[in-house]
């Protein structure tokens, strides 16, 4: 699994001009999810993303984490994440789950986060989404879970 991290003051996803996740101050997250993923690299990134310490204390040291802070979640579903763009001008997704696989690991991730007790919204699974965000600081990471 691959998960694109960017901390954030506010956040939101529509769907067909519709508002379908909105947050405030904590992390964006777009999750993508490899042919041979599993549940416990699901469980390893949840853990790894709620205690990363990529938010500012006191002294302006980034030295908190999501859950530090009470930060929200907005979990946002990204299969480009395995694009590889190696060869050619066309991205190849050969690496990505197929849609089943791809769809468990997702609600099964977004099922982890939401058992870290922080309040966490979601886009829809394989939809068209707009998502909008300020980036804070900027704050971007790449997390992964591979063998």
């Amino acid at each position: 699994m691959r998960v694109l991290v960017q901390r954030v003051s506010e956040a939101s996803v529509k769907v067909a001009g519709e508002v379908v996740g909105q947050i405030g101050p904590g992390l964006l997250l777009f999750v993508g999810v490899k042919r041979d993923d599993t549940t416990a690299r699901a469980r390893q990134l949840v853990q790894k993303i709620t205690n990363l310490r990529i938010f500012t204390d006191g002294e302006g040291k980034m030295n908190r984490s999501l859950l530090d802070v009470s930060g929200e979640l907005l979990v946002v579903s990204q299969f480009t994440l395995y694009g590889n763009t190696s060869k050619g001008n066309r991205p190849s997704y050969s690496d990505a789950a197929d849609r089943d696989l791809a769809h468990d690991l997702y609600e099964y991730f977004v099922g982890q986060c939401r058992a870290t007790a922080v309040r966490v919204e979601t886009g829809i699974f394989q939809a068209h989404m707009e998502v909008s965000l300020v980036n804070e600081g900027p704050v971007t990471l790449m997390c992964y879970a591979e063998s």
